[in-house]
């Protein structure tokens, strides 16, 4: 349950458009809902501003369908990451309202269009086009929780001329997250330009020695650009939740003031 919803019933109490025990109803579940296998915390979208995410790479379908379906009961929105198209076809026999997206690899649902956390748009960069899984998984995050964003793919340093010609978009955005693997360069040098936050995302995409994701990791925490954030490998929903935080928090300081 999200702050507007608690708001929403508090006021129809106010105004005697409900009464004491339809609101408890209501909030019954709070704070989480045991469900024998999980137990579901419908309390983080109070506390957080967005609710739980499913993480569903080691869940079966069948589980990652109780907790959904908890979620929206609840009148939440849903994001399942890290799911595979075998295990999205055999969630969507018993959850047809999930909207699957194959390269992120997630499932959503939206119980109600997501307050916009900013009115410019941020962007996910990818050093290469192998990266845009990770990317994808970021927009997608970025998508469901409020914040405009869109991608610029393959804009590596091999060809440091591809990012160059990008600078407007790049200085223009609240917030940029930068995909790379290999040697993890292109995260240093869309620090070096720019002077909103970066965050940096390492992927597992290079030959032997890159070591599936940690030479470009080492790269980017050893970053020369100053303040540039650094999340794990393949983490394109850390990262956009990461960028989320940031833009929520001028919002949330706003209505402590109020």
């Amino acid at each position: 349950m999200d702050p507007e919803r608690v708001r929403a019933l508090l006021e129809q109490l106010r105004a005697g458009a409900t009464d004491v025990d339809s609101v408890l109803q209501q909030l019954r579940r709070l704070p989480f809902q045991d469900l024998g296998f999980a137990h579901v915390d419908h309390h983080r979208a109070l506390r957080q501003g967005v609710p739980e995410v499913i993480f569903g790479e080691s869940k079966t379908a069948a589980q990652i369908a109780g907790v959904a379906r908890a979620v929206i009961d609840a009148g939440q929105s849903v994001l399942v990451t890290r799911l595979d198209r075998s295990k999205a076809g055999e969630l969507a026999q018993s959850m047809p309202e999930l909207r699957y997206d194959e390269l992120s690899r997630t499932a959503s649902y939206a119980s109600s269009p997501p307050p916009p956390l900013t009115s410019q748009t941020a962007l996910v960069i990818t050093a290469g086009t192998s990266d845009l899984p990770v990317a994808a998984e970021a927009l997608e995050t970025l998508r469901m929780f409020g914040v405009p964003a869109r991608g610029i793919a393959d804009v590596g340093v091999a060809g440091l001329h591809r990012i160059v010609s990008h600078l407007d978009a790049l200085e223009r955005a609240p917030g940029l997250i930068v995909c790379a693997g290999m040697e993890g360069a292109l995260a240093s040098v869309v620090g070096g330009l720019v002077a909103a936050p970066v965050i940096a995302v390492p992927t597992s995409v290079g030959y032997g020695a890159s070591f599936g994701g940690v030479a470009a990791l080492l790269g980017m925490l050893s970053s020369c650009a100053a303040g540039v954030t650094v999340v794990n490998i393949d983490n394109g929903f850390g990262a956009a939740m990461a960028l989320v935080r940031l833009l929520r928090r001028p919002l949330s300081d706003a209505s402590a003031r109020g």
